[in-house]
């Protein structure tokens, strides 16, 4: 929970909500391998959400206003088993309501709690100015700027985010270089 928003681990139930926000050209339009096209990759997507909470005791949550509006999901997962990765997505109408800030402190936090041994990351496509200033007011730094490993955009360019140095093999896992 944040002081605006109640952050709950996803459930089967959220699949038509998660599914419209992956589906959404405007959200997806800054990483378009995200994109959702059928209900069953959403269903997947949630699906490892759980396992995560599962296996890590924290994940990815379902971020809803207290009157239980549904604004997005944001929260932190563990990458290749080296990293907390923050991420978030909401729906454009709760753009720039600082919303996407406050799941990522409340993510940091959480990850920190759960295994602080682990560094937190944040992973995204050079151009999403959104999420990059998001990342940066989080308190994350650039540590990696490189190819996007699997895009078949030739052209994109990946930014690694962390809270903390990270060692060549750690950056290797993450992004592949």
């Amino acid at each position: 929970m944040t002081s605006r928003l109640v952050l709950s681990e996803p459930v089967p139930e959220d699949l038509a909500e998660v599914f419209a926000l992956y589906s959404d050209p405007l959200v997806w339009a800054p990483d378009p391998l995200s994109r959702h096209d059928t209900p069953e990759q959403t269903a997947r997507a949630i699906g490892n959400w759980r396992a995560g909470w599962a296996r890590d005791g924290h994940g990815m949550w379902v971020a809803r206003l207290p009157d239980g509006t549904f604004t997005g999901i944001g929260g932190a997962f563990i990458r290749y088993g080296v990293a907390w990765n923050v991420g978030f997505r909401l729906l454009p109408r709760f753009w720039g309501r600082g919303y996407a800030q406050e799941i990522s402190a409340a993510a940091r936090e959480a990850a920190a709690a759960h295994r602080p041994e682990l560094p937190v990351t944040a992973y995204l496509l050079e151009g999403n100015d959104r999420s990059q200033r998001t990342v940066e007011r989080t308190g994350l730094k650039r540590v990696w700027r490189g190819p996007d490993a699997g895009n078949p955009d030739p052209g994109a360019i990946r930014l690694l985010y962390a809270d903390r140095p990270l060692d060549a093999d750690v950056v290797r896992s993450l992004t592949g270089f």
